[in-house]
């Protein structure tokens, strides 16, 4: 029964790697999501739909219940996978984004969505001054390897992705209060983009354990790695 771990953007599997090296299991898999490091398979336009049904597809290929965990965009794809298919998760994780009816986007994603804004500020999302703005959220290491893997397909698939769900969450929301699978919800109290009640409130919705970091940002697999991977397996061992 392996894991699956789900990233967010704009990352890659990579952005695993300090919780993998603090868990126990060798089982885990973090793949990269279409345009994040990975081919864009013919037809595939990056709408969050789209994404929803590849991470389907990855699951149901492994034959197997799996233990899900996603971060930002990765943990907005576990809800919407959890609340389809049940059957086809043991346990999930998630956090630092949320299917939440109530969610008003932070002001980075309104300006993707936002047609030649967007774009511009794509442009500008690269080399010394994206290292910068990311070094003091997840470290000058980190900061560097997310900017190298940073390119025109992937800022074409944030883009999209974001386009796509311009209007919210409002037609997700319903079905992940029916999420019963055993769950944590992770989140950083300093996170700039999505506010701690978001957290809060998708912990209460799904009658998940929360686990909130009073001194981490929205990265807390980076920032928090030790505690993330103590938490689940936690998790793990509780079913």
């Amino acid at each position: 029964m392996p894991a699956v771990f789900v990233h967010g953007v704009p990352d890659t599997g990579s952005e695993w790697d300090a919780v993998r090296s603090h868990c126990k299991r060798a089982d885990i898999v973090a793949p990269n999501l279409p345009g994040f490091g990975a081919p864009v398979p013919p037809g595939f336009t990056a709408t969050k739909d789209e994404y929803v049904d590849w991470l389907i597809d990855e699951i149901v290929a492994m034959g197997v219940p799996v233990d899900i965990v996603g971060h930002d965009w990765g943990s907005i794809l576990v809800q919407r996978v959890v609340s389809l298919r049940p059957e086809l998760i043991r346990t999930w994780a998630a956090g630092a984004g949320s299917i939440d009816r109530d969610y008003v986007w932070h002001d980075l994603a309104q300006m993707w969505q936002t047609p030649e804004v967007g774009e511009q500020v794509m442009e500008a999302m690269s080399g010394p001054a994206l290292i910068d703005g990311l070094e003091p959220m997840v470290g000058r290491e980190r900061a560097v390897e997310m900017e190298s893997h940073i390119d025109d397909v992937m800022r074409d698939c944030i883009l999209k992705l974001y386009r796509s769900a311009k209007d919210g969450f409002g037609d997700w929301h319903d079905a992940v209060d029916t999420i019963r699978r055993p769950g944590v919800v992770f989140w950083g109290a300093d996170d700039i983009y999505v506010t701690p009640d978001v957290g809060e409130r998708l912990a209460q919705r799904t009658h998940a354990r929360l686990e909130m970091y009073p001194d981490s940002g929205h990265w807390w697999p980076i920032t928090k790695a030790p505690q993330v991977a103590a938490s689940l397996e936690e998790l793990w061992g509780s079913v």
